[in-house]
Formats: C-alpha cells, sequence, structure tokens
C-alpha cells in the first residue's frame, strides 16, 4: 500500500489506529489493544521498531491466531506499507478468504486515516 505521508507519520498514525478505528478499541496496560469483532473478543499487539521500519503484529481473536509482518519503507515524501498474510490454520480457506475481505476494507480505511492527518 502506498500512502501520501513519511515513515514516521505512518508509523504513529497506525500504532494508534485502532482508537480511530474501531469503536470500543482500548489500549491495556501492557501496551497491546482489545475490542470487539463479529468473532467476539480480539487482541492486537504490535511489535515495532521504528528504526528498521518493522510494524510486525500478533492480532488474536475466538477463531485464529495470526503473526502479522508488517514493513513501513521510506520512498521520498512517501511510504510504502508492506503486509505480509498468511492463512493461520485454525481457519478454512471460506473463513480465510472471508476474513481477506475485511482485511482489504480496513486497509482501504487505514490508509484514509493515514492520508487525512
Amino acid at each position: 500500500m502506498s500512502v501520501s505521508r513519511k515513515t514516521g507519520d505512518v508509523f504513529d498514525v497506525i500504532l494508534n489506529a485502532p482508537s480511530q478505528m474501531i469503536p470500543d478499541a482500548q489500549k491495556n496496560n501492557d501496551g497491546s489493544w482489545s475490542f470487539s469483532t463479529p468473532r467476539g473478543s480480539a487482541n492486537l499487539t504490535f511489535k515495532e521498531n521504528r528504526t528498521f521500519g518493522i510494524l510486525d503484529h500478533l492480532y488474536v481473536d475466538n477463531e485464529a491466531k495470526w503473526e502479522i509482518p508488517m514493513r513501513v519503507i521510506p520512498s521520498g515524501d512517501e511510504s510504502e506499507v508492506i503486509v505480509t498474510i498468511v492463512k493461520p490454520e485454525s481457519l478454512t480457506d471460506d473463513q480465510f478468504d472471508e476474513r481477506m475481505a475485511e482485511i482489504e476494507s480496513l486497509f482501504s480505511n487505514l490508509k484514509k486515516l493515514i492520508e487525512q492527518t
């Protein structure tokens, strides 16, 4: 995903995006985020390293645990956000396809949030 923001700004927006994109998102004492999904409660934990452009995260809900590598790479006044998503073994192909449609919508909204801030 190409975004019209510098990498430092992209990091800041993504790290705080749950509170702006998910109505009941709450930041926990350990820095993780808790919120409700159509599948029940979920938890999101970022494992970031700003210097190296790493914004990996762990997403856990009632159906699956996702380890999601994410990189933010500078490109002049813009940034490239690269995400690798691997299907958790606990999901069927149909469940994974459904989740991918949700994730596509999520990233579309995230791009808008990054570029409007």
